[in-house]
């Protein structure tokens, strides 16, 4: 098949940007989006000019590195897909494609389709680990955890911290991504010691960071590549206001909600 590509470019985080149309040419159906974007890349590069810069790693909707805006939707719109694994059978033969970076204030764009998203490791830093003391590795049924909450436990973790749910939001909203990396920490035993001051400082880091604030329209857990629950952003705001209640120095600005 053949395709119109639009697709954003710019040189630096200080120039602006444009939309700059390509030719992708012979697309196998089998390719994936981002095999589809070095084959136009080859192209590029062979007539002299500067290829497309984007980002991506395993390609294999792990790391979810591969944040990119397609037809306006993060992930180009099919449930629990991320753009390394969305194939070009989705698309038709002489269709129009527009691929544009994530567009958030607390994601500033760096290059043509890549954004630093340092503004999540900020908040992962802030709380998202357990602090444990040295020594052996416990038995694994030591801390016994009832099924339920380890389930609940696995679905927060299975967020891969793409940033979809901010790129989709109105807002430009973290709390999908802070909710469950709270959610995941605080439903297990290793993490309810640190709960009241992970849930504190993670929130504070998102304010921080320039992150807007909820609203639950729910556009975060629909264009999510993984289908973390809008459940969790609940459960956050439970954890934030048991942190309050039990006398933790209020110092975020915008709360969780």
């Amino acid at each position: 098949m053949n395709l119109t590509l639009k697709v954003w470019r710019q040189k630096n985080a200080n120039n602006p940007g444009h939309f700059e149309t390509y030719q992708a040419r012979d697309v196998i159906e089998d390719m994936s989006f981002l095999e589809m974007l070095d084959v136009v890349n080859e192209d590029l590069i062979a007539q002299g000019q500067e290829p497309i810069a984007f980002d991506s790693d395993c390609r294999e909707g792990i790391c979810g590195t591969c944040s990119l805006v397609i037809n306006g939707i993060p992930h180009g719109g099919h449930k629990g897909t991320t753009v390394c694994q969305l194939h070009m059978r989705r698309f038709h033969d002489g269709q129009t494609i527009t691929v544009e970076p994530w567009r958030a204030r607390a994601f500033p764009i760096l290059r043509d389709l890549v954004c630093d998203r340092t503004a999540f490791d900020k908040i992962i830093q802030a709380g998202g680990f357990v602090s444990v003391n040295t020594g052996g590795t416990p038995d694994a049924n030591a801390l016994p955890v009832p099924k339920t909450d380890a389930d609940l436990a696995m679905d927060a973790a299975a967020c891969i911290g793409c940033g979809a749910c901010v790129a989709t939001c109105k807002n430009a909203s973290a709390m999908l991504f802070v909710a469950a990396k709270v959610s995941q920490l605080a439903l297990l035993p290793q993490g309810k010691p640190e709960r009241e001051r992970r849930a504190l400082n993670m929130v504070r880091a998102m304010d921080e960071a320039g992150f807007g604030a909820c609203t639950v329209t729910g556009a975060c857990e629909a264009v999510c590549p993984k289908e973390v629950s809008l459940s969790f952003i609940a459960r956050l705001n439970r954890e934030f206001g048991r942190a309050l209640l039990k006398g933790e120095p209020k110092k975020s600005s915008g709360g969780a909600g």
